[in-house]
């Protein structure tokens, strides 16, 4: 080997082994342990304990069942939000639109913890602004802890809150790439706004849009914070648990290990999977 790449490899060596030590090895690793029973010392190789457990597991399904229904209903509207927003940011009748920007990543930036407490503040059943609101309206007032359906509203909506925001800055981004001679054509040629944004905007932004996607599908698919700190770790009755707190259940409130490496390699597969049926559907046609 030449000295040059001898010289770039030494320096590259402390990188290598801490990304070897905190990054390959615990994969690794994680994945040998979900075919350990860890509920026994010593540990011992079972494939029922875990692997033949997960698929039998009603919290497993239920689990799956909320994850996938966040997904399904909040990364749409998100994205779609998103799109709307990114749009608006770059008109050019929008004033202080650096202002705005700032504004709609802003969310990204404040601590969960923080954010969490607020929406748990304006949803509460006796002070909260949401149901004072509803009354205002002649409504009655919504327990939004105590009922599954309507805690998980709350859940997607603070999801969306927090990351719509972060989608429309790379919407946008994308927007702004796109050559303002298409639009003069276009406008030239009388083609409503309208139709421009259906039939330019739309297709050119279709890969900033699948990239979005994507992003949302792998962080919905670890979605944590939200069931645990607004609606109590999942509740009610795990009516918001999804598989990243089912799995933070196992590996450190059980300390089952091995059925929590279970489960994260399955979020992992189901995350990919998503993934590559969102770009196969997406892909553009040959």
């Amino acid at each position: 080997m030449p000295i040059r790449n001898r010289s770039a490899y030494a320096f590259l060596a402390p990188y290598l082994l801490v990304f070897a030590a905190f990054w390959v090895w615990p994969i690794i690793n994680s994945f040998l342990i979900s075919f350990q029973n860890t509920r026994v010392n010593p540990w011992k190789f079972s494939l029922q304990a875990n692997w033949g457990r997960l698929f039998a597991d009603p919290a497993f399904y239920n689990a799956v069942y909320n994850t996938l229904l966040i997904l399904i209903i909040q990364v749409p509207v998100m994205i779609a939000l998103a799109t709307v927003m990114a749009v608006l940011l770059n008109s050019p009748l929008l004033k202080a639109r650096a202002l705005f920007r700032f504004a709609f990543f802003a969310p990204i930036v404040v601590g969960e913890v923080a954010y969490a407490a607020v929406f748990r503040l304006m949803f509460n059943l006796d002070f909260g602004i949401i149901n004072k609101l509803i009354g205002a309206a002649g409504l009655a007032p919504v327990s939004w802890f105590d009922n599954a359906n309507a805690a998980m509203v709350v859940i997607i909506i603070a999801v969306t809150w927090r990351w719509a925001g972060y989608n429309a800055i790379i919407i946008l981004a994308g927007l702004q790439s796109i050559p303002e001679d298409v639009y003069e054509a276009a406008t030239l040629d009388r083609v409503s706004k309208w139709q421009q944004f259906i039939h330019i905007t739309l297709p050119l932004l279709k890969p900033i849009i699948l990239f979005c996607v994507v992003l949302s599908v792998i962080g919905t698919m670890q979605l944590f914070a939200e069931p645990f700190l607004i609606t109590n770790r999942g509740g009610p009755g795990g009516g918001t648990e999804t598989l990243g707190l089912l799995l933070y259940r196992q590996g450190f409130t059980s300390l089952n290990f091995g059925y929590a490496s279970a489960i994260a390699y399955t979020m992992a597969a189901l995350a990919v999977a998503i993934s590559l049926l969102n770009l196969w559907v997406g892909r553009e046609p040959t």
